[in-house]
């Protein structure tokens, strides 16, 4: 079987759909989830959601043994946390950050990101339907570097 991409989410993000719904729109977690799931195509997801930071450093350290990939909407942690990046520098393989707004375009405490420098990739804007494209996307990595190893 293959190794599952994890599809990491942060504080506060089990609120989408009820929270702030003109930045993240109407869209809840479990809906997000479901449509990660039609984008895998069958590929295994593990997709879970913490409020907590040390739980989000233990997934990506399971993630480091575990996964393919990591897909990682870090919310507020984005901005704050050198834990989950320098846990993220672990990682071997793709990273991509997510974000449902474009943290570009708001308030200038949104424009510095930890997780940026580590990441593979970078998606932000696209609302809950960022999260099906940055799937497609991972499974493209995946496949590019399994037919180049």
């Amino acid at each position: 079987m293959s190794k599952p991409i994890y599809i990491l989410n942060g504080p506060n993000l089990n609120r989408l759909g009820t929270r702030e719904p003109e930045i993240y729109g109407r869209t809840t977690l479990v809906e997000v989830e479901a449509l990660c799931r039609g984008a895998a195509a069958g590929h295994p997801l593990v997709f879970r959601q913490s409020n907590r930071e040390y739980e989000l450093i233990e997934w990506v350290h399971e993630a480091i043994d575990e996964a393919c990939g990591v897909i990682i909407n870090p919310a507020a942690f984005t901005f704050t946390s050198m834990a989950i990046m320098d846990a993220l520098k672990m990682f071997p393989g793709p990273i991509i950050e997510l974000h449902i707004s474009n943290i570009h375009r708001r308030e200038q405490i949104y424009h510095k990101s930890y997780v940026s420098p580590v990441a593979t990739a970078v998606i932000a804007g696209l609302g809950t339907d960022g999260y099906p494209t940055a799937v497609r996307s991972m499974l493209d990595m995946i496949s590019r570097t399994t037919k180049a190893g």
